[in-house]
């Protein structure tokens, strides 16, 4: 838990101080990296949690096979399984087609190419994220310590 929420201090910071200033695509490309650790480092702990609860047998190497083992274990949550689908975008964005647009500029946008469709992350969209994060650390903050 205490790495997760490092994790999290350290977005936030991206978040709410460097992209302040800076309005730049390579601080939100810095922000959704920094999420998926922090997505990625909380599905291990979940997923160890899970294995103690004998609710999964094993706990799977490659980091697909954690996602559907993890949906399985939270199929009864659709908030939990928006964040799974949020970090499944999140992983490929390095390696998707990205657009630029309004860098420097208060409306500062990177435009992402993500299964046919174009998202818009923005600075409104970050903060939507965000709240979105905030709720599934809380969840895994429950599940970890039950």
């Amino acid at each position: 838990m205490e790495e997760i929420i490092k994790e999290k201090i350290s977005a936030d910071h991206l978040l709410y101080v460097s992209l302040k200033y800076t309005k730049t695509c390579d601080v939100i490309m810095n922000l959704i990296l920094r999420w998926t650790e922090m997505i990625s480092v909380s599905i291990d702990a979940l997923l160890e949690k899970a294995k103690k609860k004998k609710k999964i047998k094993i706990i799977p190497e490659s980091p697909m096979e954690k996602v559907e083992a993890i949906k399985k274990v939270f199929k009864d949550d659709p908030e939990f399984l928006e964040v799974i689908e949020l970090y499944e975008m999140f992983r490929k964005t390095p390696d998707l087609r990205k657009e630029r647009i309004g860098e420097f500029r208060k409306n500062v946008n990177l435009r992402i190419f993500y299964r046919g469709e174009e998202v818009n992350v923005n600075l409104e969209q970050l903060k939507i994220y965000a709240e979105i994060l905030e709720k599934f650390i809380n969840t895994t903050k429950q599940f970890l310590l039950a």
